[in-house]
């Protein structure tokens, strides 16, 4: 075998062994939807666009402005289906009726993939629809789509008036608490997490794999570029996620 037909196979053992898995899923697992990622040197989103800061939104109306036309500007989010990657990973946890998913991504792939809601902890929010920041009552993108484009503006929160933005952390926000409770509850009782698409760069998140190894959990490791934490893994592959999974799945239940 190859080096990478010896190493899926090596996930493959871990993963049919193990009895509750979490996977912690980044933007590379999505590149395969056709959703950029955003650290790429040279391709990510935010060589190209300066990302708008928290506490820039909530201060000057021009950036809540500018973030909702960005927002309505393209839909390649919305657009977006579960690959193959999403659908292995939906496909074992529903069979196995345990462990779940932790993910950076914001694009609700996962959900849409078959999994229920208490089965992914979202780190960094969701992208599909917008909250109040003060009573977080939930909004549509359509209808604000609508208002914007017949406005310029999104109005305030119909129940309190405070201010409506994308359900998702922006650089200078504080990480959800409940999530990160939540989060740190999947890890605390897994026996092994399997990374699919992280650099592994972003903290606290990225900490999660670093603390289920440390708890004795076994941690593998999809992603097409290395991380800081490959020396920690027991399984790495540099390969495409989706042809791994779905390798590993057939496997498992052929």
């Amino acid at each position: 075998m190859t080096k990478e037909q010896t190493a899926i196979a090596h996930l493959t053992q871990l993963l049919g062994n193990s009895q509750n898995t979490v996977f912690f899923t980044g933007a590379g697992i999505s590149t395969e939807s056709g959703i950029p990622d955003f650290r790429s040197p040279g391709t990510g989103l935010w060589n190209k666009i300066k990302p708008i800061q928290f506490q820039d939104y909530v201060s000057s109306e021009s950036a809540r402005q500018e973030s909702w036309s960005r927002k309505f500007s393209s839909d390649v989010m919305g657009q977006a289906k579960p690959n193959a990657g999403h659908r292995a990973i939906a496909k074992w946890l529903n069979l196995r009726g345990c462990g779940g998913v932790i993910t950076q991504n914001v694009d609700n792939l996962h959900q849409d993939s078959g999994l229920a809601d208490d089965q992914v902890v979202e780190l960094h929010g969701n992208a599909t629809y917008a909250t109040c920041l003060a009573c977080s009552a939930r909004y549509e993108l359509p209808t604000l789509k609508q208002q914007f484009e017949e406005t310029g503006t999104v109005a305030p929160c119909s129940l309190c008036h405070g201010l409506i933005k994308t359900a998702t952390i922006s650089f200078g926000q504080s990480m959800p608490e409940a999530e990160m409770a939540r989060a740190q509850q999947m890890v605390d009782t897994c026996d092994l997490m399997i990374v699919l698409g992280s650099s592994l760069t972003v903290y606290p998140a990225a900490g999660f794999p670093q603390y289920a190894k440390q708890r004795g959990a076994e941690l593998a490791i999809v992603n097409n570029e290395p991380t800081d934490q490959d020396p920690l893994a027991d399984v790495v592959i540099h390969e495409p996620i989706g042809q791994v999974m779905t390798d590993v799945l057939a496997a498992l239940t052929h």
